[in-house]
């Protein structure tokens, strides 16, 4: 009786160092072989907060690209590594989780005052530290789904930090993104014969036409309109416990961040659409869309690109890509790239 009591004891005792250990487990980014190469992960405190930085570079005299994640509070940091490797040759590439987001979420802080406007200034100061620490004058700014609401912001208010600015997973007019999804998932549930889906989604009908709801996201999700040739890599538990970036306690970080986020979040995409607040910018930009994107719409993102005003600007299409262009295509995303900003 003594030796099973003891057993169970010692069971316990094991169960709990390994929880803890998975918890507390130390994290990092691989390194980079070359001379003058980068793979820093470090804190960094910008406005009072402490955001999480990811910096990786073959070479850390190369053109720094600023990666803006979106959400809100989807932070790239646990799987970027997958799909930028090839950029990480030509160019320095930085990501960061935003505040209250991912490894930048911190229990007991206060982030009563989180709000667009907030996650813009942290930005500007973001890029001001990261031009700084790499000895650039200006970086590349890439905006992703609702990262571009916060870096088309910031590539209007601060035009003399950026290189030019690039637009994945574009916003713009969020009711008419929204209505796009809404038809599109209605005609992939009918096609499927899936008459439940079709009744629901047009019972939300009224309520996304008046700027009240968005496209139920899993629906989105289920009817390929977010992404096709990977996996959707947003909220991928198992795939962040696998990343040497993120550990249990960064995942519970990371699902706490999301829900506080989006709570407080999201409502302004729909009462303040980008398209009302940038009409015009300053430096080159270049939107990048994939044409089954309907988490934001492709169409809207074109029909706002045609409104905004600037001296050079392009649209780029990626024919067999949804949401994320930049990684399911992720080779003719690196040529582009190269092409474009590499001389």
């Amino acid at each position: 009786m003594k030796k099973a009591k003891k057993t169970i004891i010692l069971t316990g005792v094991s169960i709990l160092l390994v929880l803890l250990l998975a918890l507390f487990f130390p994290t990092w980014t691989p390194s980079i072989q070359g001379d003058n190469s980068i793979s820093a992960l470090e804190q960094v405190e910008i406005n009072g907060s402490r955001h999480e930085v990811m910096i990786r570079s073959k070479d850390k005299k190369n053109p720094i690209i600023l990666f803006v994640h979106g959400g809100p509070g989807c932070s790239e940091i646990p799987y970027a590594r997958k799909y930028q490797d090839a950029l990480e040759n030509k160019f320095t590439v930085v990501n960061y989780d935003q505040r209250a987001s991912g490894k930048s979420y911190h229990f007991g802080e206060d982030y009563s005052n989180l709000s667009s406007d907030l996650l813009v200034k942290d930005l500007l100061a973001m890029t001001d530290y990261i031009s700084e620490r790499l000895g650039k004058k200006k970086v590349i700014l890439i905006g992703h789904s609702y990262g571009t609401y916060l870096g088309m912001q910031a590539a209007y208010r601060a035009p003399d930090k950026y290189e030019a600015y690039i637009g994945i997973g574009q916003m713009g007019d969020t009711v008419e993104s929204e209505m796009d999804s809404l038809n599109y998932v209605i005609g992939q549930a009918q096609a499927a014969g899936n008459t439940e889906d079709v009744v629901y989604l047009q019972g939300l009908t009224e309520q996304i036409r008046q700027g009240e709801a968005f496209t139920p996201r899993n629906l989105v999700v289920k009817y390929g309109g977010a992404s096709r040739l990977i996996d959707n890599p947003d909220c991928d538990m198992i795939g962040m416990l696998f990343s040497s970036e993120y550990n249990v306690l960064d995942v519970i970080r990371y699902n706490l961040g999301v829900s506080y986020s989006q709570n407080v979040l999201v409502k302004e995409v729909l009462k303040k659409p980008l398209s009302s607040i940038v009409t015009r910018l300053d430096i080159p930009f270049y939107f990048v869309m994939g044409d089954y994107d309907y988490e934001t719409s492709s169409h809207a993102a074109r029909s706002y690109f045609d409104r905004i005003e600037a001296d050079h600007k392009e649209f780029i299409a990626f024919e067999q890509s949804a949401h994320y262009p930049q990684f399911e295509e992720k080779d003719r995303f690196y040529q582009w790239m190269c092409d474009t900003f590499i001389q």
